[in-house]
Protein backbone atom coordinates (compact mmCIF):
# COMPACT_ATOMS: atom_id res chain seq x y z
CA UNK A 1 0.00 0.00 0.00
CA UNK A 2 3.19 2.65 1.02
CA UNK A 3 4.14 2.02 -2.60
CA UNK A 4 0.61 2.47 -4.23
CA UNK A 5 0.55 6.18 -1.89
CA UNK A 6 3.86 6.87 -3.59
CA UNK A 7 2.92 6.24 -6.99
CA UNK A 8 -0.44 8.43 -6.12
CA UNK A 9 2.03 10.72 -4.86
CA UNK A 10 4.26 10.94 -7.81
CA UNK A 11 1.77 11.12 -10.40
CA UNK A 12 0.19 14.75 -8.64
CA UNK A 13 3.70 16.04 -8.20
CA UNK A 14 3.68 15.60 -12.23
CA UNK A 15 0.76 17.08 -12.82
CA UNK A 16 1.43 20.21 -10.99
CA UNK A 17 4.75 20.44 -12.76
CA UNK A 18 3.07 19.93 -15.75
CA UNK A 19 0.62 22.17 -15.53
CA UNK A 20 2.86 24.85 -14.67
CA UNK A 21 5.02 24.42 -17.51
CA UNK A 22 1.97 24.72 -19.70
CA UNK A 23 0.07 27.29 -18.02
CA UNK A 24 3.43 29.57 -18.10
CA UNK A 25 4.38 28.99 -21.54
CA UNK A 26 0.67 29.81 -22.85
CA UNK A 27 0.09 33.03 -20.54
CA UNK A 28 -0.89 35.90 -22.72
CA UNK A 29 1.39 38.83 -21.43
CA UNK A 30 -1.31 41.08 -22.55
CA UNK A 31 -3.61 39.83 -20.16
CA UNK A 32 -0.88 39.14 -17.51
CA UNK A 33 -0.33 42.98 -18.10
CA UNK A 34 -3.82 43.84 -17.15
CA UNK A 35 -4.24 41.68 -14.32
CA UNK A 36 -0.84 43.23 -12.84
CA UNK A 37 -2.00 46.67 -13.81
CA UNK A 38 -5.38 45.55 -11.65
CA UNK A 39 -3.54 44.74 -8.42
CA UNK A 40 -4.24 41.09 -9.18
CA UNK A 41 -1.36 38.91 -6.91
CA UNK A 42 1.06 37.26 -8.98
CA UNK A 43 0.29 38.39 -12.05
CA UNK A 44 4.20 40.33 -12.09
CA UNK A 45 5.83 36.91 -11.02
CA UNK A 46 4.36 35.54 -14.18
CA UNK A 47 5.44 37.91 -16.30
CA UNK A 48 8.92 37.90 -14.70
CA UNK A 49 9.21 34.02 -15.42
CA UNK A 50 8.42 34.48 -18.95
CA UNK A 51 11.06 37.08 -19.28
CA UNK A 52 13.76 34.54 -17.93
CA UNK A 53 12.03 31.29 -18.43
CA UNK A 54 14.93 29.30 -18.73
CA UNK A 55 15.81 27.84 -14.73
CA UNK A 56 12.34 27.11 -14.78
CA UNK A 57 12.23 24.58 -17.89
CA UNK A 58 15.58 23.49 -16.57
CA UNK A 59 13.68 22.99 -12.97
CA UNK A 60 10.41 21.43 -14.82
CA UNK A 61 12.57 18.94 -17.14
CA UNK A 62 14.79 17.70 -13.82
CA UNK A 63 11.27 17.00 -11.83
CA UNK A 64 9.64 15.57 -14.44
CA UNK A 65 12.12 13.42 -15.64
CA UNK A 66 13.09 11.88 -11.84
CA UNK A 67 9.19 11.43 -10.83
CA UNK A 68 9.61 9.90 -14.29
CA UNK A 69 12.27 7.26 -13.27
CA UNK A 70 11.05 6.71 -9.90
CA UNK A 71 7.14 5.79 -10.87
CA UNK A 72 8.66 3.25 -12.87
CA UNK A 73 10.24 1.65 -10.07
CA UNK A 74 7.95 1.91 -7.44
CA UNK A 75 5.46 0.64 -10.20
CA UNK A 76 7.58 -1.91 -11.12
CA UNK A 77 7.75 -3.26 -7.23
CA UNK A 78 4.32 -2.14 -6.74
CA UNK A 79 2.34 -4.25 -9.31
CA UNK A 80 4.41 -6.65 -11.27
CA UNK A 81 4.29 -9.53 -8.79
CA UNK A 82 0.42 -8.78 -8.45
CA UNK A 83 -0.05 -8.47 -11.70
CA UNK A 84 2.00 -11.88 -12.52
CA UNK A 85 -0.14 -13.74 -9.81
CA UNK A 86 -3.19 -12.83 -12.23
CA UNK A 87 -1.81 -14.11 -14.88
CA UNK A 88 -0.72 -16.96 -13.34
CA UNK A 89 -4.57 -17.30 -13.03
CA UNK A 90 -5.20 -17.54 -16.46
CA UNK A 91 -1.82 -18.52 -17.60
CA UNK A 92 1.29 -20.60 -16.78
CA UNK A 93 2.98 -20.85 -19.59
CA UNK A 94 6.62 -19.70 -20.03
CA UNK A 95 6.01 -16.33 -20.76
CA UNK A 96 3.73 -15.83 -17.59
CA UNK A 97 6.08 -13.42 -15.89
CA UNK A 98 7.05 -11.38 -19.10
CA UNK A 99 3.36 -10.89 -19.51
CA UNK A 100 2.81 -9.36 -16.40
CA UNK A 101 5.50 -6.97 -16.12
CA UNK A 102 4.01 -5.88 -19.59
CA UNK A 103 0.76 -5.62 -18.18
CA UNK A 104 2.11 -3.49 -14.97
CA UNK A 105 3.86 -1.31 -17.35
CA UNK A 106 1.31 -0.60 -19.32
CA UNK A 107 -0.86 0.21 -16.59
CA UNK A 108 1.59 2.49 -14.99
CA UNK A 109 2.29 4.49 -18.29
CA UNK A 110 -0.77 4.66 -18.67
CA UNK A 111 -1.70 5.82 -15.63
CA UNK A 112 1.06 8.55 -15.66
CA UNK A 113 -0.27 9.64 -19.39
CA UNK A 114 -3.61 9.98 -18.77
CA UNK A 115 -3.53 11.74 -15.10
CA UNK A 116 0.13 13.45 -14.94
CA UNK A 117 0.26 14.37 -18.39
CA UNK A 118 -2.72 14.83 -20.86
CA UNK A 119 -5.10 15.93 -18.27
CA UNK A 120 -3.58 18.29 -16.23
CA UNK A 121 -2.13 19.64 -19.69
CA UNK A 122 -5.71 20.27 -21.07
CA UNK A 123 -6.85 22.02 -18.26
CA UNK A 124 -3.81 24.47 -18.01
CA UNK A 125 -4.10 25.32 -21.96
CA UNK A 126 -8.06 26.22 -21.01
CA UNK A 127 -7.52 28.51 -18.45
CA UNK A 128 -3.31 29.56 -18.52
CA UNK A 129 -3.47 32.44 -16.35
CA UNK A 130 -5.38 30.72 -13.63
CA UNK A 131 -3.56 27.91 -13.38
CA UNK A 132 -0.22 30.51 -13.91
CA UNK A 133 -1.22 32.35 -10.85
CA UNK A 134 -1.97 29.73 -8.53
CA UNK A 135 1.32 27.77 -9.22
CA UNK A 136 3.86 30.73 -10.23
CA UNK A 137 5.15 31.07 -6.30
CA UNK A 138 5.49 27.57 -5.91
CA UNK A 139 7.51 26.70 -8.69
CA UNK A 140 10.16 30.18 -7.91
CA UNK A 141 10.16 28.72 -4.56
CA UNK A 142 11.26 25.01 -5.53
CA UNK A 143 13.49 26.48 -8.45
CA UNK A 144 15.24 28.41 -5.64
CA UNK A 145 15.56 24.89 -3.31
CA UNK A 146 17.04 23.29 -6.39
CA UNK A 147 18.94 26.58 -7.61
CA UNK A 148 22.65 24.36 -8.08
CA UNK A 149 21.13 21.54 -10.28
CA UNK A 150 19.05 24.10 -12.27
CA UNK A 151 21.54 26.00 -12.82
CA UNK A 152 23.93 23.61 -14.00
CA UNK A 153 21.45 21.95 -16.63
CA UNK A 154 20.31 25.47 -17.74
CA UNK A 155 24.28 26.65 -18.07
CA UNK A 156 24.57 23.87 -20.28
CA UNK A 157 21.59 24.28 -22.07
CA UNK A 158 22.46 28.32 -22.59
CA UNK A 159 25.65 26.77 -24.01
CA UNK A 160 24.42 24.48 -26.63
CA UNK A 161 21.56 27.58 -27.95
CA UNK A 162 24.57 29.75 -28.74
CA UNK A 163 26.47 27.15 -30.61
CA UNK A 164 23.53 26.92 -32.62
CA UNK A 165 23.58 30.98 -32.75
CA UNK A 166 20.09 31.54 -31.51
CA UNK A 167 19.45 33.93 -28.68
CA UNK A 168 19.33 32.40 -25.05
CA UNK A 169 15.71 34.83 -24.49
CA UNK A 170 12.39 34.89 -26.59
CA UNK A 171 12.15 38.56 -27.59
CA UNK A 172 8.59 38.76 -26.91
CA UNK A 173 7.15 42.04 -28.53
CA UNK A 174 3.47 42.37 -29.18
CA UNK A 175 3.38 43.27 -33.48
CA UNK A 176 1.05 44.83 -35.62
CA UNK A 177 0.49 41.93 -37.35
CA UNK A 178 -0.44 39.48 -34.17
CA UNK A 179 -2.71 42.72 -33.56
CA UNK A 180 -4.45 42.37 -36.82
CA UNK A 181 -4.70 38.94 -36.35
CA UNK A 182 -6.20 38.76 -32.60
CA UNK A 183 -8.89 41.30 -34.04
CA UNK A 184 -9.65 39.29 -37.09
CA UNK A 185 -9.94 36.46 -34.52
CA UNK A 186 -12.73 38.26 -32.08
CA UNK A 187 -14.44 39.29 -35.29
CA UNK A 188 -15.22 36.03 -36.68
CA UNK A 189 -16.05 34.78 -32.60
CA UNK A 190 -18.92 37.61 -32.33
CA UNK A 191 -16.92 39.04 -29.56
CA UNK A 192 -15.99 42.31 -31.74
CA UNK A 193 -19.39 44.05 -33.70
CA UNK A 194 -19.29 44.54 -37.30
CA UNK A 195 -18.96 48.48 -36.56
CA UNK A 196 -15.82 47.53 -33.80
CA UNK A 197 -14.04 45.63 -36.35
CA UNK A 198 -14.54 48.06 -39.29
CA UNK A 199 -13.18 50.87 -36.87
CA UNK A 200 -10.25 49.05 -35.69
CA UNK A 201 -9.04 48.13 -39.16
CA UNK A 202 -9.71 51.94 -40.45
CA UNK A 203 -7.44 52.65 -37.49
CA UNK A 204 -4.40 50.69 -38.84
CA UNK A 205 -4.96 52.92 -42.51
CA UNK A 206 -3.84 55.08 -40.66
CA UNK A 207 -0.34 54.40 -41.04
CA UNK A 208 -0.87 53.55 -45.09
CA UNK A 209 -3.06 56.58 -46.43
CA UNK A 210 -1.80 59.90 -47.22
CA UNK A 211 -3.43 63.04 -47.01
CA UNK A 212 -4.48 63.58 -50.51
CA UNK A 213 -7.18 60.61 -49.68
CA UNK A 214 -9.19 62.83 -47.65
CA UNK A 215 -8.45 66.58 -47.94
CA UNK A 216 -10.96 68.53 -50.26
CA UNK A 217 -9.12 68.47 -53.45
CA UNK A 218 -8.22 72.18 -54.83
CA UNK A 219 -10.76 72.46 -57.20
CA UNK A 220 -13.42 72.44 -54.74
CA UNK A 221 -11.75 74.84 -52.15
CA UNK A 222 -14.01 77.95 -51.75
CA UNK A 223 -12.21 80.80 -51.24
CA UNK A 224 -12.07 84.15 -51.37
CA UNK A 225 -10.18 87.10 -53.36
CA UNK A 226 -8.90 90.13 -51.36
CA UNK A 227 -10.23 92.27 -53.73
CA UNK A 228 -13.87 90.73 -53.89
CA UNK A 229 -17.08 92.34 -53.38
CA UNK A 230 -19.13 92.30 -50.61
CA UNK A 231 -22.16 91.03 -52.20
CA UNK A 232 -19.84 88.04 -54.02
CA UNK A 233 -18.26 87.26 -50.49
CA UNK A 234 -21.55 87.35 -49.10
CA UNK A 235 -23.17 85.24 -52.09
CA UNK A 236 -20.22 82.20 -51.39
CA UNK A 237 -20.97 82.39 -47.92
CA UNK A 238 -24.64 81.56 -48.37
CA UNK A 239 -23.94 78.96 -51.21
CA UNK A 240 -21.07 77.11 -48.82
CA UNK A 241 -21.89 77.80 -45.01
CA UNK A 242 -18.36 76.70 -43.76
CA UNK A 243 -16.40 78.01 -40.64
CA UNK A 244 -12.77 79.13 -42.77
CA UNK A 245 -12.34 80.68 -45.99
CA UNK A 246 -8.83 81.19 -47.49
CA UNK A 247 -8.43 84.42 -48.69
CA UNK A 248 -5.97 84.81 -51.44
CA UNK A 249 -4.43 87.51 -54.18
CA UNK A 250 -5.44 86.71 -57.68
CA UNK A 251 -4.81 82.79 -57.48
CA UNK A 252 -4.86 80.08 -54.93
CA UNK A 253 -1.12 79.36 -55.22
CA UNK A 254 -0.71 83.58 -53.63
CA UNK A 255 -2.18 82.79 -50.18
CA UNK A 256 -2.48 85.64 -47.91
CA UNK A 257 -4.19 84.27 -44.72
CA UNK A 258 -7.32 82.75 -43.96
CA UNK A 259 -11.28 84.45 -42.49
CA UNK A 260 -13.65 83.04 -40.24
CA UNK A 261 -17.48 83.08 -41.33
CA UNK A 262 -18.44 84.62 -37.85
CA UNK A 263 -16.08 87.43 -38.44
CA UNK A 264 -17.73 88.24 -41.78
CA UNK A 265 -21.72 87.74 -40.32
CA UNK A 266 -20.92 90.26 -37.49
CA UNK A 267 -20.08 92.31 -40.45
CA UNK A 268 -23.34 92.06 -42.07
CA UNK A 269 -25.03 92.48 -38.72
CA UNK A 270 -23.70 95.51 -38.43
CA UNK A 271 -25.07 96.38 -41.21
CA UNK A 272 -22.12 97.53 -42.98
CA UNK A 273 -20.70 95.69 -46.01
CA UNK A 274 -18.36 93.03 -46.31
CA UNK A 275 -14.60 94.00 -45.86
CA UNK A 276 -11.59 91.90 -46.12
CA UNK A 277 -9.86 93.91 -43.59
CA UNK A 278 -7.01 93.61 -41.28
CA UNK A 279 -9.02 93.52 -38.64
CA UNK A 280 -10.66 89.74 -39.77
CA UNK A 281 -8.05 88.48 -41.48
CA UNK A 282 -5.60 86.04 -39.84
CA UNK A 283 -2.23 86.18 -42.07
CA UNK A 284 -0.84 82.93 -40.06
CA UNK A 285 -1.94 79.77 -42.45
CA UNK A 286 -0.83 76.09 -41.36
CA UNK A 287 0.72 74.17 -44.17
CA UNK A 288 1.24 70.38 -44.23
CA UNK A 289 2.66 68.44 -46.97
CA UNK A 290 0.98 66.01 -49.19
CA UNK A 291 3.23 63.30 -48.39
CA UNK A 292 2.16 62.88 -44.92
CA UNK A 293 0.45 60.02 -43.78
CA UNK A 294 -2.90 60.50 -42.14
CA UNK A 295 -1.06 59.44 -39.01
CA UNK A 296 1.78 61.87 -39.21
CA UNK A 297 -0.58 64.86 -39.70
CA UNK A 298 -2.64 64.27 -36.73
CA UNK A 299 0.19 64.23 -34.62
CA UNK A 300 0.81 67.66 -36.59
CA UNK A 301 -2.50 68.99 -35.80
CA UNK A 302 -2.19 68.17 -32.39
CA UNK A 303 1.41 70.44 -31.84
CA UNK A 304 -0.19 73.16 -33.63
CA UNK A 305 -3.83 73.26 -32.74
CA UNK A 306 -4.95 74.09 -35.77
CA UNK A 307 -8.15 73.79 -37.09
CA UNK A 308 -7.30 72.93 -40.89
CA UNK A 309 -4.38 73.21 -42.91
CA UNK A 310 -3.43 73.85 -46.46
CA UNK A 311 -1.82 70.93 -48.42
CA UNK A 312 1.07 72.18 -50.70
CA UNK A 313 2.65 69.59 -52.63
CA UNK A 314 6.39 69.41 -53.34
CA UNK A 315 6.49 72.59 -55.59
CA UNK A 316 4.38 74.77 -52.63
CA UNK A 317 1.42 74.30 -54.96
CA UNK A 318 -1.68 74.14 -52.86
CA UNK A 319 -3.40 70.96 -53.53
CA UNK A 320 -5.98 70.48 -51.23
CA UNK A 321 -7.50 71.87 -48.00
CA UNK A 322 -7.83 68.91 -44.47
CA UNK A 323 -9.57 69.35 -41.27
CA UNK A 324 -9.12 66.97 -38.42
CA UNK A 325 -12.76 66.40 -39.15
CA UNK A 326 -11.86 65.07 -43.07
CA UNK A 327 -9.06 62.82 -41.03
CA UNK A 328 -11.32 61.59 -38.33
CA UNK A 329 -14.39 61.04 -40.56
CA UNK A 330 -11.98 58.83 -42.79
CA UNK A 331 -11.85 56.11 -40.01
CA UNK A 332 -14.98 56.50 -38.03
CA UNK A 333 -17.05 54.91 -40.52
CA UNK A 334 -20.74 55.20 -39.03
CA UNK A 335 -19.62 56.60 -36.46
CA UNK A 336 -18.64 59.87 -38.22
CA UNK A 337 -21.55 62.55 -39.26
CA UNK A 338 -19.84 62.18 -43.03
CA UNK A 339 -18.56 59.16 -44.13
CA UNK A 340 -16.86 57.66 -47.14
CA UNK A 341 -19.79 55.62 -47.77
CA UNK A 342 -21.72 58.34 -49.45
CA UNK A 343 -19.03 58.78 -52.55
CA UNK A 344 -20.15 54.71 -52.62
CA UNK A 345 -23.70 54.67 -54.07
CA UNK A 346 -25.06 51.24 -54.31
CA UNK A 347 -27.36 50.85 -57.55
CA UNK A 348 -27.71 47.05 -56.55
CA UNK A 349 -25.58 44.17 -55.12
CA UNK A 350 -23.65 43.89 -57.95
CA UNK A 351 -22.97 47.80 -59.07
CA UNK A 352 -21.99 50.58 -57.60
CA UNK A 353 -22.25 54.90 -58.57
CA UNK A 354 -18.52 55.76 -57.13
CA UNK A 355 -17.34 59.30 -56.73
CA UNK A 356 -13.92 59.52 -58.87
CA UNK A 357 -11.30 61.15 -55.71
CA UNK A 358 -13.33 58.38 -53.84
CA UNK A 359 -10.23 56.25 -51.47
CA UNK A 360 -9.37 53.83 -53.16
CA UNK A 361 -8.58 51.81 -50.23
CA UNK A 362 -12.56 52.85 -48.84
CA UNK A 363 -13.70 51.17 -52.56
CA UNK A 364 -11.89 47.46 -51.79
CA UNK A 365 -13.65 47.93 -48.27
CA UNK A 366 -16.99 47.94 -49.82
CA UNK A 367 -16.23 45.54 -52.66
CA UNK A 368 -14.53 43.32 -49.89
CA UNK A 369 -11.49 43.26 -52.84
CA UNK A 370 -7.94 43.04 -51.15
CA UNK A 371 -5.86 41.86 -54.25
CA UNK A 372 -5.11 45.41 -55.17
CA UNK A 373 -3.23 45.44 -58.19
CA UNK A 374 0.19 47.64 -57.98
CA UNK A 375 -0.72 49.81 -54.89
CA UNK A 376 1.33 53.13 -54.26
CA UNK A 377 0.78 53.86 -57.68
CA UNK A 378 -3.01 55.57 -57.19
CA UNK A 379 -4.60 56.87 -54.02
CA UNK A 380 -8.19 57.56 -55.57
CA UNK A 381 -10.64 55.59 -57.83
CA UNK A 382 -10.11 57.76 -60.96
CA UNK A 383 -6.26 57.88 -60.29
CA UNK A 384 -6.81 53.70 -60.85
CA UNK A 385 -8.43 53.63 -63.66
CA UNK A 386 -6.11 56.58 -65.18
CA UNK A 387 -3.43 54.63 -64.06
CA UNK A 388 -4.78 51.21 -65.58
CA UNK A 389 -5.91 53.05 -68.67
CA UNK A 390 -2.54 55.21 -69.43
CA UNK A 391 -3.97 57.66 -70.49
CA UNK A 392 -7.12 60.42 -69.67
CA UNK A 393 -10.37 58.02 -69.55
CA UNK A 394 -13.38 59.17 -72.26
CA UNK A 395 -16.64 59.26 -71.44
CA UNK A 396 -17.62 55.01 -71.01
CA UNK A 397 -13.89 54.28 -70.81
CA UNK A 398 -13.38 51.16 -68.82
CA UNK A 399 -11.24 48.46 -67.28
CA UNK A 400 -11.86 45.02 -66.25
CA UNK A 401 -10.01 43.98 -62.76
CA UNK A 402 -9.92 40.95 -61.03
CA UNK A 403 -14.17 40.22 -61.40
CA UNK A 404 -15.09 44.03 -61.76
CA UNK A 405 -15.70 46.71 -64.28
CA UNK A 406 -14.61 50.63 -63.83
CA UNK A 407 -16.34 52.69 -66.48
CA UNK A 408 -16.22 56.61 -66.53
CA UNK A 409 -19.54 57.90 -66.49
CA UNK A 410 -19.14 61.24 -65.96
CA UNK A 411 -16.32 64.04 -66.63
CA UNK A 412 -15.82 67.56 -66.36
CA UNK A 413 -12.62 68.30 -68.43
CA UNK A 414 -9.81 66.27 -67.55
CA UNK A 415 -11.29 65.29 -63.96
CA UNK A 416 -13.39 61.99 -63.57
CA UNK A 417 -16.15 63.01 -61.81
CA UNK A 418 -18.16 59.82 -61.09
CA UNK A 419 -17.79 55.77 -62.49
CA UNK A 420 -19.81 52.86 -62.32
CA UNK A 421 -18.45 49.81 -60.46
CA UNK A 422 -20.13 46.79 -61.32
CA UNK A 423 -19.25 42.83 -60.66
CA UNK A 424 -18.66 41.02 -63.42
CA UNK A 425 -18.45 37.05 -64.46
CA UNK A 426 -14.98 36.78 -65.42
CA UNK A 427 -12.18 36.54 -62.50
CA UNK A 428 -9.13 36.97 -64.59
CA UNK A 429 -7.03 39.76 -63.84
CA UNK A 430 -7.10 41.80 -67.87
CA UNK A 431 -7.81 44.86 -69.29
CA UNK A 432 -9.50 46.31 -72.16
CA UNK A 433 -10.27 49.47 -73.27
CA UNK A 434 -13.38 50.76 -75.03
Amino acid sequence: MSDLFAILALILLSALFAMSEIAIAASRKIKLKVLKDEGVPGADAVLALQDNPGAFFAMIQIALNAIAILGGILGEQALTDKITGYVLQVYTGPWAEQAGFLLSFFIITSTFILFADLLPKRIAMIVPEVVALRVVHIMNMVTRTFKPLVSLFNGLTNFFIRLLGLPTERQDSVTAEEIVAMVDAGAESGLLQAQEYRLIGNVFELEGRTLPTTMTTRELIVYFDINDDSESITTKIMENPHNHFLVCDGSLDKLVGYVESKQILKQLLSGSKVQLNEEILERELFYLPDTLTLSEALNAFRQAAAQFAVVINEYALVVGIVTVKDIMTSFMGDLAPSTWEEQIVARDANSWLVDGSTPIVDLCRTLDWEDLPDPGNYETVAGFLIYRLKRIPKRTDYILCNGFKFEAIDLEGMRVEQLLVSRIEATENHENNS
